[in-house]
């Protein structure tokens, strides 16, 4: 069974154990999500299933958006309300500091990933480092902020509506802001809002997809996995042009459509492959096949003229 299931992930539950969740409920040993979310997070997790889990890559690069509660005047060693109080400062801030420290954080900025964080020094986890008491330095990473909008303030708590790009560590941002305006700060609650097209306001929760598999209806949630790839253009093979992709051989390919990739699919309908265009432009090439069964078509008609471009 392929496909995405847009689940409403809630606080105290890692990204793994949701995954865990729905490999024990659907019997499907391939599944996995597309962009971690901590224990303290709540909101959109996209989780892949069978051969979607190859398309985690193209999810993950998308764009997030996050709702995000802060508070100023105590920091903490993990960034956020599950870490130890480092310090304690009173708050002296207007909402027009706030919102003139904001703006500094616009566009494309280096950011410290924290020291409790998954990302590994010599392989080792830097958060298993951080609770042997070792701080490594940590190189800063480019990240883009699209927007960032105070929409509540209520000191010494703000509310901060942001949208980023994938690896934007928002306890970080939450950590910076309060250094910024020299009171120290924590990110109290986090919601992720949208990873890329798909929103909230779609997304399944835990329970409700427990019972719908109970019931054996949860495939009411199941999108079709080349929703991942709605912003490639498409491309719809004959026999012989799928046969071709489906042994990793190329395919003449017109300008139209234009750009580096396509999403190809097979004469049943059935999405087959990513392409990438050629440098030069003339071919289209299988990036990743997503079903390799020839379905009986004979390999002297793979191996068959490929007179004329991909037809649309």
């Amino acid at each position: 069974m392929d496909g995405i299931i847009v689940v409403d992930k809630p606080g105290g539950m890692t990204s793994h154990d949701v995954v865990a969740c729905v490999r024990r409920w659907s019997g499907i040993r391939r599944v996995g999500h597309a962009g971690t979310l901590d224990p303290l997070a709540t909101g959109v997790l996209v989780l892949c299933l069978g051969q979607a889990t190859r398309l985690s890559e193209y999810l993950m690069a998308s764009p997030k958006q996050y709702r995000a509660m802060i508070l100023l005047g105590v920091e903490t060693d993990t960034y956020d309300r599950e870490g130890k109080v480092v310090r304690r400062s009173p708050v002296n801030v207007s909402r027009a500091q706030v919102e003139a420290a904001l703006a500094e954080f616009m566009g494309r900025i280096a950011q410290v990933p924290p020291m409790y964080s998954a990302l590994k020094r010599q392989g080792t986890p830097l958060y298993r480092l951080a609770r042997q008491g070792h701080e490594v330095e940590r190189q800063a990473r480019p990240v883009e902020i699209y927007a960032l909008q105070l929409v509540d303030w209520a000191p010494p708590q703000l509310t901060l509506e942001v949208t980023c790009s994938p690896g934007t560590y928002i306890r970080s941002l939450a950590h910076d802001l309060g250094q910024r305006l020299g009171c120290g700060a924590h990110l109290t609650a986090l919601t992720r809002l949208a990873s890329g097209e798909f929103r909230l306001e779609q997304a399944v929760t835990l329970d409700e997809l427990s019972a719908a598999f109970a019931e054996g209806a949860w495939q009411r949630y199941l999108l079709p996995m080349d929703i991942a790839l709605q912003g490639l253009p498409a491309l719809h093979l004959d026999a012989s042009q799928a046969a071709r992709v489906r042994l990793g051989m190329g395919l003449p390919a017109a300008p139209d459509p234009p750009g580096p990739q396509a999403r190809a699919y097979d004469p049943d309908g059935h999405l087959l492959a990513i392409l990438k265009r050629s440098e030069d432009g003339s071919r289209w090439l299988p990036e990743k096949v997503l079903h390799t069964s020839l379905k009986n078509i004979p390999l002297s008609e793979a191996k068959g003229p490929t007179d004329g471009p991909t037809r649309l």
